[in-house]
């Protein structure tokens, strides 16, 4: 399935929720320690800024980085990831509505779909130091918004859609560098595979060795 469909299944319900949300709900816990419903809405509207910048910074380099390894880099519970979460939610605080920062996300989401819908798929952006394709960009938008969507359960009672899930798995999988058991869940696999859940026993010894490499990213 091309990029541009898939990050529009992914961001279809964010949207939604966006357009809709108020401020008792969006005062809301996620799974993310210390965030809320707004601050959520606003890390995806950053992401959705980052994602326009991107979209307009072409370059004539060769990229370095691929829709998996892109993840590589991410790692939860580091110094830089702490800080990465209270940094959101001092920004989002700012905000005195949770209209604020789920109307940026709106605005900005719908915006990236657009512009990359009418972006050559196969040409070379920079983001945060590194060159990916346009493709690429858009499958590393599908996964997180995957992600956020799975932590957002307290507001979103309904499944990622199908496609993303399976999109966030081939970037686990690549991760793991073999598929995960054809028996786990994909939301099962989100959750651990993100740091978002621990590894069961029964996962880890049907894992074997490989269990010592997660949380793949978070």
């Amino acid at each position: 399935m091309d990029a541009v469909t898939l990050l529009r299944a992914a961001y279809q319900p964010l949207l939604e929720l966006a357009d809709e949300v108020d401020d008792e709900r969006g005062w809301l816990p996620t799974r993310l320690p210390g965030w809320t419903v707004r601050d959520a809405l606003f890390h995806l509207a950053g992401d959705c800024q980052r994602a326009l910048v991107a979209l307009g910074s072409p370059t004539d380099e060769p990229p370095d980085t691929d829709a998996v390894s892109y993840w590589s880099e991410w790692k939860p519970g580091t110094d830089g990831a702490k800080a990465g979460l209270r940094g959101t939610r001092i920004m989002a605080s700012v905000w005195t509505t949770a209209r604020g920062p789920a109307g940026l996300f709106a605005e900005t989401g719908r915006a990236v779909l657009v512009i990359a819908s009418r972006t050559d798929a196969s040409s070379v952006v920079g983001t945060q130091g590194r060159r990916l394709t346009v493709d690429s960009l858009l499958r590393t938008l599908c996964v997180e918004a995957t992600v956020h969507h799975l932590d957002l359960d307290s507001v979103l009672a309904r499944r990622p859609a199908a496609e993303a899930l399976a999109e966030t798995r081939r970037a686990l999988d690549g991760l793991l560098g073999t598929p995960a058991p054809a028996s786990w869940d994909d939301i099962r696999y989100c959750l651990v595979g993100t740091g978002r859940l621990p590894l069961s026993d029964e996962e880890r010894l049907e894992l074997g060795p490989l269990s010592e490499r997660f949380p793949l990213f978070g």
